[in-house]
């Protein structure tokens, strides 16, 4: 460790949805944060743009209203098969659509209003000794604190540092998104599946539309490129082909992501609390990612606070305290999430559910409700 490295309450490693609302919480109770992320802000990631209505509470605590950003208020429902069958419900408790590019953005203002330490850089290491935290930078800068949170996402080098169950398996899942203009109803969000995968599509502000979609790796790869794979797979689901032949593209090129896992996570790992994707990631299926991990930031943070003012807290209880709270809110939604990707991933039983669905359209809210959660309670 480097002489007089600089200290801090809290060290965040990745600034995505996780990272900036743990920076923003923590540091509204003055406590100096360091959020250690790789890419510059804004900027597009592979992601649904859809949330779940019950993180709101929760952004207005920090100080974070979506809609005065133009987020788009969501609250039907459209699900199809890979025959074309389509089923529409209410959503339970709604949402609404933002993208990334600039809900990151405006969370990544507020946390260097609060006064976060935001640092562009790579962090390569972390190590754990005599209850301080070192944590080391590609720029050979290192950083102490008394806590570290991971954020950074799906997969890391640093998952592999920390050598992690779940980064030593391959993982079969590859992820496109696109933005386009066109035509698409503003309050609606649909999942329409076809061979081998599932899309997403929603809007979001500026009335553009986010078109994002997972796929195994061996149903990709027997194709030339992205284009050929959707004129061959995709544009199978006759609605999707509709919504991508009748709307312009906004990127010169659709962004994508590979070796997406769903795999289970700890959410503690060498003393360091798992935040978001870092913590567990649910199926883009269920469209509830990015309230999880806005959630698992109120959560954690929580916490933090509570161990950092009482001394009579020890680490171990801190530690035990998240993973029964992460457990808590999260665990059923990851199975219930687990477990109706994998039905859907038979064409046969996806259609004959669609067919029972569409009989009695009132179970599927009930079927919404077992990946979302509740208004958080503040």
């Amino acid at each position: 460790m480097k002489e007089n490295s600089p200290n801090f309450d809290v060290i965040i490693i990745g600034g995505g949805l996780a990272g900036l609302c743990n920076a923003i919480h923590l540091s509204k109770f003055g406590k100096s944060v360091l959020l250690i992320e790789k890419n510059s802000y804004p900027k597009h990631k592979v992601c649904g743009e859809y949330i779940s209505n019950e993180v709101l509470p929760y952004l207005s605590f920090l100080e974070i209203n979506p809609f005065d950003f133009g987020a788009v208020k969501i609250d039907d429902f459209q699900l199809s098969t890979t025959n074309n069958n389509l089923i529409s419900a209410k959503l339970p408790l709604g949402g609404f659509g933002i993208s990334r590019y600039k809900l990151d953005f405006i969370l990544s203002e507020k946390a260097k209003e609060n006064g976060v330490v935001i640092l562009q850089d790579v962090a390569t290491n972390i190590t754990f000794k005599d209850a301080v935290f070192s944590v080391e930078t590609k720029e050979n800068d290192t950083f102490t604190s008394t806590i570290t949170i991971g954020a950074f996402g799906k997969r890391s080098l640093l998952d592999v540092k920390l050598e992690r169950t779940f980064i030593k398996k391959k993982s079969p899942y590859l992820g496109v998104k696109i933005h386009v203009k066109g035509e698409f109803p503003t309050n609606l969000v649909a999942l329409h599946n076809f061979k081998g995968g599932y899309c997403g599509v929603s809007k979001v502000e500026n009335n553009v539309i986010n078109l994002c979609y997972i796929t195994s790796f061996s149903s990709f790869k027997k194709y030339k490129n992205i284009d050929d794979f959707q004129e061959n797979v995709v544009f199978k689901n006759t609605f999707l082909k509709e919504i991508f032949q009748n709307s312009k593209p906004i990127f010169e090129q659709p962004l994508s992501i590979s070796q997406i896992s769903f795999e289970t996570k700890n959410p503690v790992e060498n003393n360091i609390l798992m935040c978001g994707d870092s913590a567990g990631m649910i199926h883009p299926l269920c469209g509830n990612g990015m309230s999880m991990a806005i959630q698992s930031a109120q959560i954690a943070s929580k916490l933090i606070l509570n161990y950092l003012d009482d001394k009579n807290l020890t680490r171990k209880e801190l530690e035990n305290n998240y993973i029964s709270e992460w457990n808590h809110q999260f665990s059923w939604r990851l199975k219930s999430g687990h477990f109706i990707a994998k039905l859907f991933r038979n064409d046969k039983i996806a259609n004959v559910l669609l067919q029972i669905l569409s009989k009695m359209p009132f179970l599927l809210p009930m079927i919404i409700k077992q990946t979302h959660g509740k208004p958080i309670k503040l």
